[in-house]
């Protein structure tokens, strides 16, 4: 506890400029050892996530950008027909039930305006904050993916606070959750889900029930390469047809597509030094 401390304070000091893509805590300590078939997540390993709540129950999950803008899926608020200050936006722990969240109202909805709820295209949103956050560790901007993108992704995970058991409802976290993901090809993958666009991407791990499900929608799949420490966000949780059926990927809104959408919908002071 002592370390983490110290961390947290040593991130601080060096607030004057932050990096996205960055785990201070995670990366500067020592590592030791539960979504479907996942583990939990250690202290600082996503401080770019963050749980979407509404009438203090978490229902989707989210990404920081900057220090006042969260990306999630579209269908989380839409289908929920829910207005801004329904919501709250927690970060800063991976247990919901800490002391130690910190708690954000919402004052502004950014909906992209081609989403198509038949195949679920365009699945994309924003949300202001009413108060900017405050980088210490705990808490960090994901940064947005590279143009052009590489031709392969070496390492990838999503985490949520949802449901780990796709037949029970109850089986929804307080504690965040994490599973490694592999990117399929497009090509096979439209081949099981038709409606598949090029907005989208698939991704799930090959022979493994590992998976999103109910209550991680909104969250980032994020992503590094072989020569790179800076973690990208590659993908939203978006939709699927079950949960941790084995050969069976979940589908994810393509984020690379919509960067010029975010930095146009965000304001330029606010947002502009998150792009690489």
């Amino acid at each position: 506890m002592l370390l983490l401390s110290i961390l947290l304070l040593t991130s601080e000091a060096k607030g004057v400029h932050v990096e996205c893509g960055k785990r201070p805590i995670f990366d500067g300590r020592v590592q030791y050892s539960r979504i479907i078939g996942g583990m939990e997540a250690e202290v600082g390993e996503f401080p770019w996530q963050v749980s979407i709540q509404a009438r203090n129950e978490h229902f989707c999950g989210g990404s920081i950008i900057n220090k006042w803008w969260i990306i999630t899926a579209l269908h989380c608020v839409v289908f929920e027909e829910l207005l801004p200050t329904d919501l709250s936006v927690v970060l800063g722990s991976n247990d919901l039930r800490s002391s130690s969240v910190e708690i954000k109202g919402v004052t502004r909805i950014v909906l992209h305006k081609d989403f198509q709820r038949h195949n679920m295209d365009n699945d994309i949103a924003l949300l202001l904050l009413d108060s900017p956050i405050t980088f210490n560790g705990l808490t960090e901007p994901i940064c947005m993916p590279r143009k052009p993108s590489p031709s392969m992704w070496h390492n990838c995970w999503v985490a949520g606070w949802g449901q780990t058991s796709s037949d029970d409802k109850n089986s929804m976290k307080t504690d965040l959750m994490k599973v490694p993901m592999i990117i399929m090809d497009w090509e096979k993958c439209s081949k099981a889900f038709p409606k598949l666009t090029k907005n989208m991407l698939c991704a799930g791990y090959e022979n493994e029930s590992f998976d999103a499900c109910q209550g991680d929608s909104g969250g980032p799949l994020v992503c590094t390469t072989e020569s790179d420490k800076t973690w990208y966000q590659v993908g939203i949780i978006s939709w699927g047809k079950s949960c941790g059926q084995k050969n069976m990927p979940g589908i994810y809104t393509l984020l690379e597509n919509y960067s010029l959408w975010i930095k146009k919908l965000s304001p330029s002071k606010r947002a502009s030094k998150w792009w690489p």
